[in-house]
C-alpha cells in the first residue's frame, strides 16, 4: 500500500478531536533512509536505522495533515516503500474554546461596524496556513484577490452599489465557499469610504505602498 494511502487510513481512525499524531515509518530498504529523511525534514523527522519518526498537528507549529500527505506523496513518487504506523495521538486536555464564527458570519459582523452610508471598502482575509493559499485563491477569484506580503492573506475591494470591486453579496458567497472547504481565517476592513459620488471615474482609488488599489 502506498504511503499516502496508509496515512489516509490512519487519519480515518484517529479520534475526532485529535490534536497531534506521532508516526513511525519503517522503511523496506534501509538504503533509502537517508533520502526519506531528507524529504521528511520539514516534519521534524528523526531517524534510527531504517525507522523515521515524525509528527503531524492539526494546528500550531506542527506539520499539518495536508502537508504530511504531500511529503509522503514525494516518497511514493520516488518509490520509497515502507510501513507507516501511528505511535500516539493526543486530544485536548481541556474543553475546547468557543468556536470562532464562520468567515461569512465574520463578514456580516464587519459590515455591521460600518456607517449605514458606506459605499466602498478595501478588505483583507488571512487564512491560518499557507497550505490553504492555492485553494483559497481559487475560491476567492471572483473578488480579484491580491497578495501584498508574505502573510497567507488576500486583499480585495468591495463596492456597495457601484464602482470598483465586488458586491457585498458576492464577497459573502466567496467566504461561504471557504467555510464549506473548512478553510479558517480572519477578516479585516482596512479602509472604508461613505457616500462617494464618482465624477468621470468608476470609483475612488486608494494608494497603498505607492500603488493604486
Amino acid at each position: 500500500m502506498r504511503l499516502v494511502e496508509q496515512w489516509r487510513q490512519i487519519e480515518a481512525e484517529l479520534p475526532e478531536s485529535w490534536e497531534d499524531a506521532r508516526l513511525r515509518l519503517s522503511l523496506s530498504d534501509e538504503r533509502s533512509a537517508g533520502r526519506a529523511l531528507s524529504l521528511l525534514a520539514s516534519a521534524n523527522s528523526a531517524r534510527r536505522g531504517s525507522e523515521i519518526r515524525f509528527f503531524s498537528a492539526r494546528r500550531g507549529a506542527g506539520t499539518s495533515p495536508e502537508r504530511v500527505r504531500r511529503l509522503l506523496a514525494r516518497l511514493d513518487a520516488e518509490q520509497i516503500d515502507g510501513r507507516l504506523e501511528l505511535l500516539e495521538a493526543t486530544e485536548p486536555s481541556e474543553a475546547p474554546a468557543a468556536s470562532r464564527p464562520t468567515l461569512a458570519e465574520a463578514w456580516d459582523a464587519a459590515l455591521a461596524t460600518l456607517p449605514p452610508d458606506w459605499s466602498d471598502l478595501y478588505g483583507e482575509v488571512q487564512v491560518t496556513s499557507t497550505d490553504y493559499l492555492d485553494r483559497a485563491a481559487l475560491l476567492l477569484s471572483p473578488l480579484n484577490p491580491s497578495r501584498f506580503d508574505d502573510r497567507p492573506a488576500f486583499r480585495f475591494r468591495c463596492a456597495r452599489e457601484f464602482g470598483y470591486g465586488a458586491s457585498a453579496g458576492m464577497v459573502r458567497r466567496c467566504f461561504e465557499r471557504l467555510d464549506a472547504d473548512s478553510i479558517p481565517g480572519e477578516i479585516r476592513i482596512l479602509r472604508a469610504l461613505s457616500d462617494t459620488r464618482p465624477l468621470g471615474t468608476q470609483g475612488p482609488v486608494w494608494y497603498v505602498g505607492g500603488k493604486s488599489v
